[in-house]
This record gives structure tokens, sequence and C-alpha cells, in this order.
């Protein structure tokens, strides 16, 4: 799954990347792009493509291609940026736990390896807040994961059919309120070693945007203790009937 926003200079690249002998489906999902994204990715032979008519955020965006993926029956679902900054050839990687039954959410990690992250550019103040946060969320989840911000994600149909992730946000705190929900459900979470490549096309969230999506995931784990607690309930947090029969 391809979720893109203004990927016009990359996404040929990274679609021409895609190892095809373990993907059955290639699909975008465009949100509102202003550039000739839908046009290039029109052109691309065997690319589904999917297109958000307003820019809706990239939460939805997510919630697009996830549904999609049901829709097509997939057995295991890659989220693979369209910018250039994750490798697509690690898609084999990403997957092979997933289909031998072996996990559910398997997460490309920039952090696995020391020095992997400032080698290939990530800036040092992302490599701190990655860090603090990370610790903080292992603690709240039981968890030893070494990167909870990386966006290069595979997923099992059991999680994607389980977790309530349609109600999570439409923005960049999707993917923290996802991974607080996959361990709060019991699902299994393995990393792969991931390099991160940073570069001017390459989509990547700044300082301000960066603070706020902090503070929300602090507040998302907060919230997961209360509920846990019984003090504030959520539905995030709530399985329906149809999900645990």
């Amino acid at each position: 799954m391809l979720p893109a926003r203004n990927a016009a200079r990359t996404l040929a690249d990274t679609v021409a990347q895609i190892p095809r002998e373990w993907v059955d489906e290639v699909v975008l999902v465009d949100d509102g792009s202003s550039d000739r994204t839908i046009e290039i990715a029109r052109s691309i032979p065997h690319l589904r493509v999917v297109h958000h008519p307003h820019n809706a955020g990239y939460g939805a965006n997510q919630k697009t291609c996830y549904l999609e993926a049901l829709k097509l029956n997939a057995d295991a679902v890659v989220m693979l940026h369209p910018d250039g900054q994750y490798e697509p050839t690690l898609i084999g990687a990403m997957v092979a736990p997933i289909l031998a039954g072996q996990a559910d959410l398997v997460l490309g990690s920039r952090l696995a390896r020391p020095g992997m992250a400032k080698a290939n550019g990530m800036p040092l103040w992302k490599i701190v807040a990655n860090r603090i946060l990370t610790a903080i969320q292992n603690t709240i989840m039981g968890t030893t994961l070494t990167d909870a911000h990386t966006g290069y994600r595979a997923y099992s149909r059991r999680l994607l059919t389980t977790v309530p992730w349609l109600r999570n946000s439409l923005d960049f705190s999707f993917d923290s309120e996802l991974l607080y929900q996959a361990a709060h459900f019991g699902m299994r979470i393995c990393e792969v070693p991931a390099r991160g490549r940073y570069f001017d096309d390459a989509s990547s969230v700044g300082f301000k945007t960066g603070v706020i999506y902090g503070l929300k995931t602090l507040w998302t784990g907060f919230r997961l203790l209360l509920h846990r607690r019984g003090f504030v309930p959520s539905k995030k947090f709530t399985l329906d009937p149809v999900a645990q029969s």
C-alpha cells in the first residue's frame, strides 16, 4: 500500500524497486495531491489507484489503504511511503514473519543498529525524541521496541480485522494509536532493521509538527492507562463483539 501525497518526483522509482515476487497487488491511495502524482500513478502498469478528491490527512489515507487491502483479501499488508524514504527491497523481510504465522505487526526499525539512523541522515533531534518516546511507550505497552515511530510497517489480516483502527485520528498520530492498540490487544509485534533516507523529496515531519505528534503520542498512552484502570473507557481500546468472536 502506497499512501501518497505530492510524490510525483519519487513515485515511479519507488514502485520500480518493489520486489514483485513478494507482492500480489500494489495499491496507491492519493490524498488530494496538488502535483502530478495521480497522472504518474495512472501511467504505471499494474498499479491500482484510489484518489481522495480532497486532502483528508495521513491517517485518513491509511484507513483507505487498509480498507482496500481487506477488499483484496490480503494476508499481509505493507505500508510503503512512495517518497523513497524506505527501502522497497525490504518488503520480503517485512512480510515473512507474518506469512510464517509469527507476527501480526512488523516494524522497519531505523534504530535497530547503533549509528544507522545518524549515518543515513536522520536529524539528531529526531533520534533523541524517538528514543525518549519509544522508551515511554515501551513502559506503557510492555514491549522492547527500538523504533516505535517508523513509517515502514507490515500488518497481518488478523490485526486489521480485529483492532478498531477506523476509530483513530486522521493525522500523523494514527500510527501511534495503532501501535498502542496492537500491543493492548495482544498482537505479536517484531522489528527488522530498516534504512531510512532523508533528502529534499522525502516527506518528513518538521519540528513543530513533530512536537504536536509527540504530545499526541503521550496523550494516547495516558488515555490507554486510564482505560485499563477503568477511569475513562475509550472506544479505541474496546473490541466490538464481532471482532471478539
